[in-house]
């Protein structure tokens, strides 16, 4: 299931920039605003899975439902040569597929005595179905094709049947009323009376505008330079993803919270200098090391992000918390990037013959300038409860010394 999920997704995400770019002849902008379409999703999954799927049928059966209706979706927006249509089916899609990855994790918890041991083994499945999905297209050679949709069609048709042979996993909250506070985890505001938790969120709200250079144009990016087989070399940023991801556990113990984070944020700006600085000639070294950073940029950030939410939350409130960072991040962040990154870009072009072609150097300066400017805010003003507990420690001697003095 992890497997299948996963290649629907890296088969057609990653080079349709390429192709609305190379093929369809897209600006920057409507490539932006077309992946800013699994943002806009994000969006929305929340509502669906808390108000509907938690409560009304069983989750292999819905999985199952989405899978094959997603993949008619898809296959009909392989098919489309303008903006309008593509952009309207494109979203139809995103809102059939972004629920399931909450639904797939949900699933498999269900059916574990041990979530904690047991999923990062089935998870990982996942990374490498992105990696399979990815070396296939780019050893096909076919990243300016509508092909690798199709093929990611195939896939979720695939996947929606064989979500019928899951284990019966009925829904959880049947009879419980569902108000728009449980799901969009609006509770988790009271968190933001704790100034670092706020900053913590609005850091990360900041840092996805950012990001999204890297998701909706590295791929045209490394076509325009004619890399080759980009689609195949992309993948070594999931590679080092499953690297990382072991050894996070390592990193954590000696860094803790607030430096993870601050790694993540630098090896960010770090990947976009990296960019701004290679080529496909003596300096390709530059264009691997960006990518190959992504298991820092991802497992740092994101992965730490989470593990602070969920120890800064209540129990009671830990669902809460992590529906509404991802809402925050994924959603809003991202979709405000995805436009963003799309005007960028077109003001960084120029015509070239027939083909559009761009200033790539200047490009990935502006991400990079943003991502160190928040990761300098975010060390500035944030303070992990390392920290704090520093602190207060710190404190101790200080006040048992005036105590003294008093007596």
């Amino acid at each position: 299931m992890m497997f299948l999920q996963y290649f629907v997704w890296g088969a057609w995400s990653v080079t349709m920039g390429t192709w609305l770019a190379e093929t369809l002849h897209f600006s920057g902008e409507q490539i932006g605003l077309a992946y800013g379409t699994t943002a806009s999703a994000a969006m929305v999954s929340p509502f669906f899975v808390g108000m509907v799927a938690d409560r009304f049928f069983a989750t292999e059966r819905i999985l199952a439902a989405l899978h094959l209706v997603g993949g008619v979706v898809l296959l009909y927006a392989s098919m489309q040569t303008t903006f309008a249509p593509l952009y309207g089916v494109l979203l139809v899609y995103t809102l059939t597929y972004m629920p399931t990855l909450a639904l797939t994790n949900s699933l498999s918890f269900r059916h574990m005595d041990d979530p904690g041991r047991e999923f990062p083994g089935v998870r990982v499945l996942g990374t490498i179905g992105w990696i399979v999905a990815g070396l296939t297209v780019g050893t096909l050679g076919i990243e300016p094709t509508a092909i690798p949709m199709r093929i990611a069609a195939a896939a979720s048709g695939l996947l929606g049947a064989f979500c019928f042979l899951l284990p019966h996993t009925p829904p959880q909250k049947t009879g419980q009323r569902a108000t728009w506070r449980d799901v969009v985890g609006i509770d988790a505001l009271k968190l933001m009376r704790d100034r670092s938790f706020a900053i913590f969120v609005l850091g990360s709200f900041l840092i996805c505008i950012p990001l999204q250079f890297y998701y909706t144009f590295t791929n045209p990016f490394l076509n325009e330079l004619n890399v080759t087989n980009a689609a195949g070399k992309m993948t070594l940023g999931q590679m080092s993803e499953i690297f990382f991801m072991l050894v996070m556990p390592w990193f954590f113990r000696r860094l803790g919270v607030k430096y993870m984070l601050l790694a993540g944020m630098g090896a960010w700006a770090a990947r976009y200098m990296l960019f701004a600085g290679g080529n496909n000639g003596p300096l390709v070294w530059l264009l691997y090391a960006g990518i190959l950073l992504h298991g820092v940029c991802y497992d740092f950030f994101f992965v730490t992000g989470q593990i602070y939410v969920d120890r800064k939350a209540p129990v009671d409130l830990r669902a809460a918390a992590q529906g509404f960072i991802a809402f925050a991040t994924l959603g809003a962040g991202m979709f405000i990037g995805s436009w963003f990154s799309g005007k960028i870009v077109d003001a960084f072009s120029f015509a070239n013959g027939a083909e559009v072609s761009h200033i790539w150097g200047r490009i990935w300066i502006l991400p990079a300038a943003g991502a160190a400017a928040i990761l300098i805010l975010f060390a500035l003003f944030f303070r992990s409860a390392e920290e704090a507990n520093e602190t207060a420690a710190s404190a101790m001697p200080a006040v048992a010394s005036a105590a003294q003095e008093k007596f």
